[in-house]
């Protein structure tokens, strides 16, 4: 396994998709401000943000864990030929994100858990790949964990005959294929993995999103999911984003991960940071501040 780094004795190592890069931070984040921004600008700039332009990257990778002899998956991106008409960055791809798993050393069939953060169309697309015109799980030998507070919504969702197409169609080649597989598996509230992964509810980017803490050998890491989108959401993070579920108990969420983490000194895993990917988060007054790197 290619390893970026390690908390405590479990490896992590990173397996890219695709970037979207179509998004400014004027239309992403409702309470954006620029004037709110500059004094950040000398961190953010270049890599995370570009002050002409108002654009910042979002990188759309999963996380991979060597938990002992299991090997654990975060999060599993766009996918390959998915019908995403209303997203161009997302439509019938043909990324080599199976080849970059497998530059870990691993394929599908060495995958034994599958943990969504949430359920929506960018995080959940390498759920399943096309095989004779079907959509079957990806990984056939792991058990996918889902909320189910997060699984109920999404499919009542798709039930709307109001809904937006693509949400329906992200719950039918996306995520019911792997419930008829029967691999789904569906947790409430705290729920403990291997002694060492805790996964917490954190709703607001989405109903039932959760976090996920690692705690080993004295270090902890968490794993954020969309509960921050930018570094620019840690000094200011009561700016939520557009697609938010509810953005006041988004907010609400983000601040009490910050807390943790620098409490904790808790290792920031989110799901969408330009390299260097993670960062170490420290009280700043009463905001945050944020080292980058591992």
């Amino acid at each position: 396994m290619k390893t970026l780094g390690k908390i405590g004795k479990v490896e992590i190592g990173r397996v890219y998709d695709s970037s979207l890069l179509g998004f400014t931070a004027q239309t992403w984040f409702p309470k954006f401000s620029r004037e709110a921004v500059k004094p950040h600008e000398h961190w953010l700039c270049p890599d995370h943000y570009d002050p002409e332009t108002g654009r910042f990257p979002m990188p759309v990778h999963s996380w991979l864990l060597k938990v002992g002899d299991y090997n654990v998956l975060i999060d599993t991106c766009m996918g390959n030929d998915k019908n995403r008409r209303a997203f161009a960055e997302m439509h019938h791809l043909a990324n080599r994100y199976l080849e970059r798993l497998a530059e870990h050393g691993l394929q599908p069939e060495d995958i034994h858990f599958v943990l969504c953060t949430h359920l929506h169309v960018d995080h959940v697309g390498w759920n399943t790949r096309l095989v004779n015109g079907r959509w079957v799980p990806t990984f056939p030998n792991a058990r996918y964990v889902f909320s189910r507070v997060e699984y109920e919504a999404a499919k009542a969702e798709a039930a709307d005959p109001d809904c937006a197409p693509y949400l329906r169609e992200t719950f039918e080649d996306s995520i019911h294929p792997v419930v008829e597989s029967g691999k789904m598996m569906l947790v409430e509230d705290l729920h403990e993995l291997f002694d060492c992964l805790l996964l917490r509810q954190a709703p607001g980017h989405s109903p039932g999103h959760i976090r996920i803490e690692l705690r080993s050998d004295g270090d902890t890491g968490v794993f954020a999911g969309d509960l921050l989108h930018s570094p620019m959401q840690v000094p200011l993070w009561n700016m939520s984003s557009v697609v938010c579920w509810n953005q006041d108990m988004a907010a609400t969420a983000r601040r009490d991960l910050l807390e943790f983490c620098a409490d904790e000194n808790a290792l920031l895993i989110p799901g969408h940071f330009e390299a260097p990917y993670v960062g170490r988060v420290r009280r700043d007054g009463d905001s945050f501040a944020l080292d980058l790197g591992w």
